[in-house]
């Protein structure tokens, strides 16, 4: 995860995220859902901030975050932020 560069929760909204899943294996997108649902878990109990590790349009980011809600297609962050979650790659 060392190629990944640090944004700002902010910045999130200025970024172009493309339609195509960023993860071909089904057990990775099987973990990833499990993960978003544990730190959605931890973000509405304890307001715990996680490190979402994604990808928009230009390159690999992450951002370090609490995870307020999610929907079929996205992470709903702090004010509304969202990242697509068919571009992330890891939640830690």
């Amino acid at each position: 995860m060392n190629d990944f560069q640090l944004i700002e929760k902010e910045a999130v909204e200025q970024l172009k995220f493309p339609t195509e899943e960023v993860l071909t294996d089904k057990e990775d997108i099987l973990q990833r859902k499990n993960d978003l649902d544990r730190a959605l878990a931890l973000g509405n109990l304890e307001h715990v901030k996680m490190k979402i590790y994604f990808e928009d349009d230009a390159s690999k980011k992450m951002v370090e975050t609490t995870v307020w809600g999610i929907t079929n297609e996205r992470v709903i962050l702090k004010k509304g932020v969202v990242i697509p979650i068919n571009r992330i790659h890891k939640i830690i």
